[in-house]
């Protein structure tokens, strides 16, 4: 028999957990390697529902399942030491735990890499452990163009807009993900379970204030509580504030669905230690022109349902972040961005330096990709 291993969190068991090792063990014994409580808070930033014994129990009793252990590592590729050791014929993993690193790793070790369909077994419905969390309910949000021109020391320069869209749940996106995580963090503080009823960029700006009280040394900009709380796509307009001088808002159905289906989210390397994207900044007039533009001409792509346009905007709104900020890429991410230009039209990313995704504007569908839902009004 093959050797597979697999790896993962595996919080709070269900019946996707169990169709995924089945799915996997058609491949030949399976072996799985569990992410620690600690690895687990450092990349979440939250305690697991069940500790890493408990898990290892339920784990272990699963007939599909060969071995299973905690992995001794940390981050993302906390599993390298045991995968070695096992020296399987088969990585298996999810679609939404798929990198281009565990490929690029599995490709120097001859392993063979092996992305899941992810199944459903019979007339069960699809689960993930995002969609039983009690808090899931609580959008993320994904800036599609212009983003930076919330911060006023750029939008001072040059106004402009910022274009987002309220995502639903569907993952449990790392922490510093670029997704807007700790906004998020902040609005479970405050609502528990779920946006409440009532006037959406009011209760953005107590958003916004709770998450940044008087005093608050860097000032999170004003388009992760927008991001969040208002539904659909929105265009957030700044003019050199910490709030919108202007929000315009769509949230036609037809046009959701057109977005849904050309964005693709690719999984990105963590971030290196030390991170700063604060460092050697050129932030002037010209680029702040830049990115407005950018986003400008993205807004038009998108309410056109114009593909061509809408890519060349996105690009061109990332070129003019990455001259301002030049540390929001390394050679890491131009690598996997290689592989990806020639099967898109636009790209940008979610999570400055690494940690996030890479987010791309295709027609047709990018291997291994995870797409998103937006969140629609009430």
């Amino acid at each position: 028999m093959k050797k597979v291993f697999v790896s993962g969190c595996y919080d709070m068991l269900h019946s996707g957990h169990v169709a995924f090792f089945e799915e996997a063990a058609d491949y030949g014994d399976l072996y799985v390697g569990i992410g620690s409580d600690k690895t687990i808070y450092e990349l979440k930033a939250r305690k697991t529902i069940n500790n890493e014994q408990e898990r290892l129990y339920m784990i272990k009793a699963l007939k599909s399942v060969k071995d299973a252990w905690v992995n001794r590592g940390s981050g993302l590729l906390d599993f390298v030491d045991e995968l070695k050791a096992l020296n399987p014929d088969i990585f298996f993993v999810n679609s939404d735990g798929h990198s281009t690193l565990k490929e690029q790793l599995c490709k120097d070790l001859g392993i063979e890499y092996v992305v899941s369909r992810r199944i459903p077994h019979g007339e069960l419905p699809a689960r993930s452990t995002t969609a039983l969390r009690e808090e899931c309910r609580i959008p993320y949000r994904i800036d599609i163009a212009g983003g930076w021109l919330d911060q006023p020391n750029v939008s001072s320069l040059y106004p402009g807009p910022v274009l987002t869209i309220s995502i639903e749940p569907d993952y449990d996106f790392n922490d510093r993900s670029g997704m807007s995580t700790s906004s998020r963090k902040k609005a479970i503080e405050l609502w528990q379970v779920d946006i409440p009823s009532g006037d959406k960029e009011k209760l953005a700006k107590t958003l916004f204030c709770f998450e940044n009280p008087p005093g608050t040394k860097y000032v999170s900009g004003s388009q992760d509580s927008l991001g969040i709380v208002l539904p659909g796509l929105n265009r957030l307009h700044y003019d050199g504030g910490f709030w919108p001088a202007e929000i315009e808002k769509i949230q036609d159905d037809d046009l959701l669905s057109w977005i849904e289906k050309r964005l693709w989210l690719v999984p990105l390397y963590p971030r290196h230690s030390n991170y700063d994207v604060l460092a050697d900044t050129n932030i002037t007039a010209d680029n702040a022109k830049r990115l407005s533009d950018a986003a400008n001409k993205a807004w038009t792509a998108l309410t056109e349902k114009n593909i061509l346009k809408l890519g060349k905007a996105v690009r061109e709104s990332f070129e003019a972040q990455i001259a301002m900020y030049p540390h929001m890429i390394n050679d890491d991410i131009y690598e996997v961005l290689d592989k990806y230009k020639d099967k898109a039209l636009g790209w940008k990313l979610s999570g400055a330096g690494g940690g996030g995704y890479l987010t791309l504007v295709s027609e047709n569908p990018i291997e291994n990709a995870i797409q998103i839902r937006i969140r629609r009004a009430e």
